[in-house]
């Protein structure tokens, strides 16, 4: 409901500063952080900047790092078999957000999900994040409401929240349904435009489960990945070491 008010709250302001987040919560927190970072390791960062884009993620409500790792680390262990927590073979609406809303997944312990994430279990800050995680977004909902009032809080908290959400549930649905696929993984995934620009590249989907570690997503030079472009960047500032890719020709010659 809230995402609806902001429709009467518009300024321009107010979505400069929604997009913006949209980039700092969805790109450097769920995609370069949470997914290619934490869940497949494709490169190191010193800690400082690990916990930094953490802290971006916390900013999607997606959940904190363990669980969202957990989660996805058994995506990949099961994907579109049982076991997986959104495949698309129990359903359409169950892979965008009904495994949200009543799956089993959602009440897994800490103690249960950090078998799967025994790196991110072993870490203070990892685990005071996942138990607080709402906390960064009430601190930025404050902020904003005193720097903006009601438009930029709207805007740059729930809209955007919504927005996100969507955009990263797209990944478990409909790039499992709808889309090419150059490689042939045993699952369903493929590679969809629309959801890689919502999602700053992680719509390369099958590019991805064909190789997991590699921190880029898109191959070709059309395949627009900013979460790859980002990984670069702090690879030329010395912040990034021993990013794993696979150049396509190489990915080719192994599928085959």
């Amino acid at each position: 409901m809230s995402a609806i008010a902001s429709l009467f709250f518009f300024t321009w302001k107010a979505l400069l500063v929604a997009v913006f987040l949209w980039w700092i919560s969805g790109s450097l927190g769920i995609g370069m952080g949470y997914h290619r970072l934490l869940t497949h390791r494709g490169y190191k960062t010193p800690k400082w900047i690990e916990y930094f884009l953490t802290i971006c993620a916390t900013l999607t409500l997606e959940g904190g790092p363990i669980f969202w790792v957990a989660t996805h680390r058994i995506h990949h262990q099961f994907t579109d078999r049982d076991g997986d927590p959104h495949s698309p073979r129990d359903g359409k609406w169950w892979s965008h957000m009904g495994w949200i809303l009543i799956g089993k997944s959602m009440h897994h312990d800490t103690t249960t999900l950090a078998r799967y994430v025994p790196d991110l279990a072993k870490d203070k800050f990892h685990l005071w994040t996942t138990k607080y995680h709402y906390l960064p977004m009430i601190v930025l909902g404050l902020a904003l409401l005193a720097m903006g009032g009601l438009p930029l809080l709207l805007w740059g908290i729930f809209t955007r929240t919504v927005i996100g959400l969507h955009a990263t549930w797209l990944v478990n649905s409909v790039t499992h349904i709808w889309g090419s696929r150059r490689f042939s993984t045993r699952d369903t995934s493929t590679n969809n435009w629309f959801v890689a620009l919502l999602t700053f590249g992680e719509g390369w989907h099958n590019n991805h489960h064909a190789h997991p570690t590699s921190s880029r997503h898109g191959l070709k030079w059309y395949e627009i990945d900013m979460n790859w472009y980002g990984i670069w960047a702090l690879k030329m500032l010395g912040l990034a070491q021993q990013i794993k890719t696979v150049r396509l020709s190489t990915a080719m010659s192994v599928a085959n």
